[in-house]
């Protein structure tokens, strides 16, 4: 089938790049002319393991193409696909959908023929009708469906939960549509992949209602961690108890400095926003959002304290800048709330991260120093900050590390070392819901 995918961000270049590893031919259009070159000079504009592989190939073999105009693209399609960025809007939460009725009303224009458009942003519940009805406007006698496909991609492993999803989710009732759904998505039959048909309300819903559950689930064993160090617990050996119960399962149950990223926090803040113009609040998610922000900002003092609580002119080494490892994805990323506090307790901080420093430089204030390596990071330094758990920083040589540092002290916010273990190797070593060794 003949493929236009809308945006060539993460969801767009992901999923674009998978269609046609499926044997679709996939044209890849962005407004950025950077973005475009760079595609075609064979450089990725983002960090995804396996993802600059998989776009050489499909571009060798005359399955992937890029470019700046639509029109030819769309005029083919079979599918077009919109994959653009729904950031937060300023000033209420609410997702900014002027991206995606701005692509929209390009295809609307530049369709031939019975077109499947199909929402595979982050969308509000009722987009798809929106969408449908701008759609109507510019063109009543066109022939199209709307149909809602969210995307379920994990950053750093989005490649691998494109081919083998736990599901795929459409939302349409037109049953056209839903054939040439059935066949982008026919390869995943082998792997007996569940396709759940739903109307397409009820589609964009899952989407927020999953992210939202899973950023429940993320605070409450934050919550967790706290209590565990007020009463003496192991806040690692309660999630493996709650995760051997198959009702609730392990995933998720990792306490750390809060979540971040490109989805949970403004999916959970327009699904709020949402509730509350529907009249039907979602208390739990509502408190969720508080105590995330509330989380980050604490970190910081959870560092400044372990310090004795004074930090002026002290070095800080951070390990660790983006929201998760194996990802270059700044947005919304503890270090972001984190970084700011400690310089303005008086801290000199000097950050490493292996793919995010590009970003974090656009994102921080200038004043933050940034080192070539961990070791590098943490020469000197009056205390360690472990903030993102990537597997370099699982492995580090402890002697090196702590005949390099000034002070050794170690505040490891995502539990990756054993505290008995840095206790024997001379560090003073505090961690998240397992009090301190």
């Amino acid at each position: 089938m003949r493929v236009t995918m809308i945006g060539a961000g993460y969801v767009g270049l992901v999923s674009g790049a998978c269609f046609a590893d499926f044997g679709h031919v996939v044209t890849c259009v962005d407004k950025d002319p950077s973005k475009i070159a760079k595609l075609k000079d064979g450089r990725m504009p983002i960090y995804e393991p396996g993802l600059e592989q998989l776009v050489a190939t499909n571009v060798r073999e005359g399955r992937l193409f890029f470019t700046e105009d639509a029109a030819e693209s769309i005029q083919d399609s079979d599918a077009v696909f919109i994959g653009v960025g729904t950031p937060s809007r300023r000033g209420d939460g609410h997702a900014d959908l002027s991206y995606v009725y701005a692509a929209a009303e390009e295809i609307a224009d530049l369709m031939d023929g019975y077109t499947v458009v199909v929402t595979k942003s982050t969308v509000p519940v009722g987009t798809g009708d929106e969408v449908e009805a701008r759609m109507r406007k510019r063109r009543p006698n066109a022939d199209f469906a709307v149909v809602s496909n969210p995307e379920f991609l994990r950053e750093g492993a989005a490649i691998s939960d494109f081919k083998r999803p736990d599901r795929v989710v459409v939302g349409t009732e037109d049953e056209r549509a839903r054939n040439v759904m059935r066949e982008l998505y026919r390869p995943l039959y082998l792997n007996e992949t569940p396709i759940q048909f739903t109307s397409r309300r009820t589609s964009e819903l899952i989407k927020y209602a999953a992210n939202a559950f899973l950023a429940v689930k993320i605070t409450y064993i934050n919550e967790m961690a706290d209590l565990c160090e007020a009463v003496g617990a192991d806040v690692q050996q309660v999630a493996r108890g709650m995760g051997l119960d198959n009702r609730i399962g392990g995933k998720f149950l990792h306490a750390g400095p809060g979540y971040g990223g490109s989805c949970f926090p403004k999916d959970t803040l327009a699904l709020v926003r949402t509730a509350q113009e529907a009249r039907s609040p979602i208390r739990l998610v509502e408190t969720t959002v508080e105590v995330n922000d509330r989380r980050k900002r604490d970190m910081s003092r959870k560092i400044i304290n372990a310090m004795g609580g004074d930090v002026q002119g002290k070095t800080i080494a951070v390990l660790g800048l983006t929201f998760k490892p194996n990802t270059d994805d700044m947005r919304d990323a503890p270090a972001l709330d984190i970084i700011p506090a400690l310089i303005e307790a008086g801290a000199h901080v000097r950050a490493f991260d292996p793919e995010g420093m590009h970003e974090a430089r656009k994102m921080l204030q200038p004043g933050v120093e940034y080192a070539e390596g961990p070791y590098q990071c943490v020469s000197g330094a009056d205390a360690i900050a472990i903030v993102t758990e990537w597997d370099q920083f699982r492995a580090l040589d402890l002697d090196r590390m702590k005949a390099a540092v000034k002070t050794p002290l170690i505040v490891d916010l995502r539990n990756i070392y054993n505290p008995a273990e840095m206790k024997a190797k001379g560090f003073r070593y505090i961690s998240i819901g397992r009090g301190e060794a």
